[in-house]
């Protein structure tokens, strides 16, 4: 497929890298096949992470497709961007569609990110995952890889101010593929991935450079790593909460519509 829009977005996407002073530190991205259909799974702790994930795509040579929800698509300024990359929007309340277009595009030799955790860990650890990824891979025939990124929530992040400081570190490590097939049960894939995930974000943590500048700056640290962040069933709660306000917004546009 022509490839307009998606080269000069990463042009612009390593620009801003640059004025910021970001440093990558990638390991693992020989894993990232250099050709044929594959589902990317990563972890999701900011609103960076699409991006991030991609670039540990570059050196194999390949575009990821990433699937969004489709209200990213609606924006008027995101959604020309994110159709124009070939991205894949998906409708929660009715996913199959999506399903099936991301199959297509895996069988087409795409390769898809997905981001099983469906949205982001407040808690900076992984938290359950859903078993689409599983199931896409399996469905498939293509591998799973599993791959994390670290450092980004320091810049933006949910229920966090935005930070563009200069000279951050973001820490992206991709793991050795799985190979589910049709036979397998995807809930015991999908507990492989998160072992996978699990691991991958503890040697990534392990060898990151940067460290918190004091008390106030431990915010982005995991809790049981000596940060303030919350803890996954602090975070867990605080995502409950968020999902009754907004279907108590819903519901309150719902009745003011119809009165």
């Amino acid at each position: 497929m022509a490839e307009i829009v998606y080269p000069p977005v990463i042009a612009s996407a390593r620009v801003s890298f640059k004025a910021m002073g970001l440093k990558f530190d990638v390991v693992g991205s020989e894993h990232v096949p250099t050709s044929g259909g594959a589902v990317l799974a990563s972890n999701h702790i900011s609103y960076l992470d699409f991006i991030f994930d991609g670039l540990a795509a570059q050196p194999s040579k390949r575009l990821v497709r990433f699937m969004a929800k489709d209200s990213v698509f609606s924006n008027k300024i995101s959604g020309p961007l994110m159709r124009g990359m070939h991205h894949i929007p998906v409708d929660r309340a009715a996913g199959a569609g999506a399903f099936q277009s991301a199959i297509k595009a895996l069988q087409d030799g795409e390769v898809i990110g997905i981001f099983p955790e469906a949205t982001i860990s407040r808690s900076y650890l992984i938290k359950d995952l859903k078993s689409g990824a599983a199931r896409l891979a399996a469905d498939a025939g293509v591998p799973l890889i599993p791959m994390v990124t670290w450092g980004g929530q320091r810049i933006m992040s949910k229920g966090t101010k935005r930070s563009f400081k200069r000279g951050r570190t973001i820490g992206i490590t991709v793991g050795a593929p799985l190979y589910p097939s049709k036979g397998d049960d995807a809930n015991e894939v999908t507990a492989q991935l998160k072992q996978s995930l699990e691991a991958l974000l503890e040697v990534t943590i392990a060898r990151y450079p940067d460290s918190p500048s004091g008390d106030a700056d431990r915010w982005w640290v995991p809790a049981k790593l000596g940060g303030t962040a919350p803890t996954l069933e602090e975070a867990e709660e605080l995502d409950h909460q968020d999902a009754a306000a907004k279907r108590a917004r819903r519901a309150e546009k719902s009745k003011s519509r119809k009165s």
